[in-house]
């Protein structure tokens, strides 16, 4: 395992209260604001000159991330509030279920994405981080929304394998990254959740998580400002430090040598500029793009 130091760019100054979600998407990163409701996209660039961020949309319930929406220019499918729901380029907001309605606890949708099969994964927690309140939901493309896994806390990065065979999902709360065999057809979990990797005290909390193209996985470790590289087999590589204790979310430019960390300001006692920033960091590495939710297939 190396650890590392690399030069960090602060991208996007933006305070936010707990940016995640970041994905990149048709040229553009895209990212939330989970507390304040609010998605942004920040267009390709290589000045160093940083544009400013551009609010796609505002909701009045937390978001928890998005993905587009195939064939519909700007319409996004939505982890939000307590449920899933449309979001076209209007910004009205169509809910295809809202499952944590239903929970004990009060709770809220957390990280998702979409998997090359076109389904969208998403996670939820409760308010309090009540153990076991958390659950991981499928949203197939007829808009059936389906609990696949239940007894999660903090269900978190959910990331997929390029051939959509293997599903990562992080339980932030125990500190554990678990990983599932998928039937790429039927959606179906075929094997797991094992455990992928778990960490100790003092390592901080898995966060959100990408797959790059040679299959390694890439976790944002909240509390501990560091970013870390697994190997498919489970070996830990790399360990990158960042200079922002809560690391949200990860996402590799798909041409290369440009790390995306978003970070949070909730709960750090003595932010600097970088808590609650969007970072860029150079890495010898590439991602790929975002897959889309495919409707009606």
């Amino acid at each position: 395992m190396t650890s590392a130091s690399a030069p960090t760019a602060v991208v996007v100054d933006g305070a936010y209260e707990l940016a995640e979600g970041g994905r990149w998407i048709d040229g553009r990163y895209v990212y939330v604001d989970i507390l304040s409701g609010r998605l942004f996209e920040l267009r390709d660039h290589t000045d160093p000159a940083t544009p400013a961020p551009r609010q796609l949309a505002r909701l009045d319930v937390p978001l928890g991330a998005v993905a587009p929406v195939a064939d519909r220019p700007g319409a996004w499918i939505a982890a939000a509030g307590t449920g899933i729901a449309l979001l076209t380029a209007d910004g009205a907001l169509q809910w295809l279920d809202r499952p944590e309605d239903r929970t004990p606890a009060p709770s809220r949708m957390n990280d998702g994405v979409a998997d090359p099969a076109g389904r969208f994964w998403a996670g939820s927690m409760a308010y309090d981080g009540t153990p076991g309140a958390g659950s991981l939901y499928r949203t197939d493309p007829d808009g059936t929304v389906v609990r696949v896994l239940d007894g999660l806390t903090i269900a978190n990065g959910p990331a997929f394998t390029p051939d959509g065979t293997t599903l990562y999902l992080a339980d932030t709360a125990v500190g554990t990254i678990l990983r599932c065999r998928v039937d790429p057809l039927s959606g179906d979990l075929v094997a797991g959740p094992e455990t992928f990797a778990r960490l100790r005290d003092g390592e901080g909390s898995p966060d959100g998580m990408t797959v790059d193209e040679e299959g390694c996985l890439w976790v944002a470790m909240w509390g501990a400002g560091t970013v870390r590289r697994y190997h498919p087999d489970g070996h830990l590589l790399h360990s990158l430090a960042v200079p922002a204790p809560h690391p949200t979310s990860v996402c590799l430019h798909p041409g290369g040598n440009r790390l995306y960390v978003t970070t949070a300001r909730h709960g750090v006692r003595n932010p600097t500029a970088a808590s609650g920033a969007v970072l860029s960091v150079p890495v010898p590495f590439a991602g790929t793009e975002a897959c889309s939710w495919r409707v009606g297939l």
